[in-house]
């Protein structure tokens, strides 16, 4: 076969790939462009970090390590190296020009938060002149270039699943969806979800008081079976509400925490703090990440193409990027949770941007 039929060939199993997913749709991968961008290392980059914190005076405290004391400075460095490729680099400029007059929408907990955060400051930092305003509503934040007509929102929704109060107490409904979180996804052009961190709180930080599956009515489960009930719901949801013409749909994966050394088998450390260097990849000498487990089973049943946001390897590497006690409580706290701005999730957001303007 001669190199032209070869190619052809190529062009027409790729194509095939594309419309199986379109029809079929689906877990859409960590593959960008035919690379697995979720396996590779984190390498020292002097040309880093992708901005600097103070140019975005909208930055929450807890995530603003360096204005809250942090000292060392090498966790800016690292860039992102899939073993097979490189990453596109970011260009904030295309997204504010290829999404003039839409809307991206980020629906989850604080973690979706650290990300929102991270993509609007990279936007900030591409067309620093550009006006820019931040209106807060409620559990919705709007950041919106009125130039280019491009809202980047925050809906904050730990559960994603509703709970109501009733008589009884709070009760967290895994197999229904609130109506007012509904109309605000309908008609957005990007979404990204997110959820896990809460599904782990008990005590006062619990937000509920009793779960609810069809008829029958819990004071608890197995954390990890609810998580898949309330995911398997908004599966449906995706499957009978989203145009995957009109909407891409992105699931942001687990994010981990660093609260437990003997994890990563470091007998010296207890959790995230005073950790300065990332973990060598590609593979996290810990555990794979049990709710992350249960989104890729979730996005493969789906009947709509939901394109994973793979962050939870290369997340996992990055023992070195929580404020600990850098961040909203200061030398009183531990935050092996969240992330540093800049900092890990700038990466995530590269690859949401590859993702977004591959082909």
């Amino acid at each position: 076969m001669d190199a032209f039929a070869v190619g052809a060939t190529t062009i027409a199993l790729l194509v095939l790939s594309v419309l199986y997913q379109q029809v079929h749709g689906g877990l859409v991968g960590s593959d960008i462009n035919g690379c697995d961008v979720s396996h590779g290392n984190w390498v020292f980059d002097d040309s880093y970090p992708l901005y600097a914190a103070p140019s975005c005076p909208f930055i929450e405290n807890e995530f603003d390590c360096i204005k809250n004391g942090r000292p060392d400075k090498d966790y800016l460095k690292y860039r992102w190296q899939p073993s097979a490729c490189n990453l596109p680099k970011f260009d904030g400029s295309r997204i504010l020009k290829e999404f003039r007059g839409k809307s991206i929408m980020f629906i989850g907990d604080s973690l979706s938060l650290n990300q929102w955060q991270s993509l609007t400051c990279m936007l900030h930092t591409a067309v620093p002149r550009a006006k820019y305003t931040l209106v807060r509503s409620g559990g919705l934040s709007t950041f919106t270039f009125p130039e280019y007509n491009l809202k980047i929102l925050f809906s904050r929704n730990a559960f994603i699943v509703g709970i109501v109060a009733t008589p009884a107490g709070r009760v967290l409904k895994l197999d229904s969806i609130l109506t007012q979180d509904e109309e605000l996804w309908l008609g957005i052009d990007v979404l990204i979800f997110n959820t896990w961190h809460w599904w782990l709180h008990t005590g006062r930080k619990q937000p509920w008081d009793l779960i609810q599956v069809g008829k029958q009515t819990y004071t608890d489960m197995d954390r990890l079976v609810a998580y898949e009930k309330a995911l398997n719901t908004w599966a449906r949801w995706v499957n009978s509400n989203v145009d995957p013409n009109k909407t891409k749909v992105f699931f942001q994966g687990v994010s981990p925490d660093h609260s437990n050394a003997t994890e990563w088998s470091d007998p010296k450390a207890i959790n995230c703090n005073a950790q300065s260097k990332p973990l060598s990849g590609p593979d996290y000498p810990g555990k794979a990440h049990p709710a992350e487990e249960v989104v890729e089973k979730v996005l493969r049943s789906m009947s709509k193409p939901v394109h994973l946001l793979d962050v939870t390897t290369l997340s996992q590497l990055r023992k070195d990027g929580h404020p600990s006690v850098y961040g909203l409580g200061g030398h009183r706290g531990m935050d092996c949770s969240h992330w540093c701005l800049a900092g890990v999730p700038d990466t995530w957001n590269v690859l949401l941007y590859a993702a977004l303007t591959q082909n």
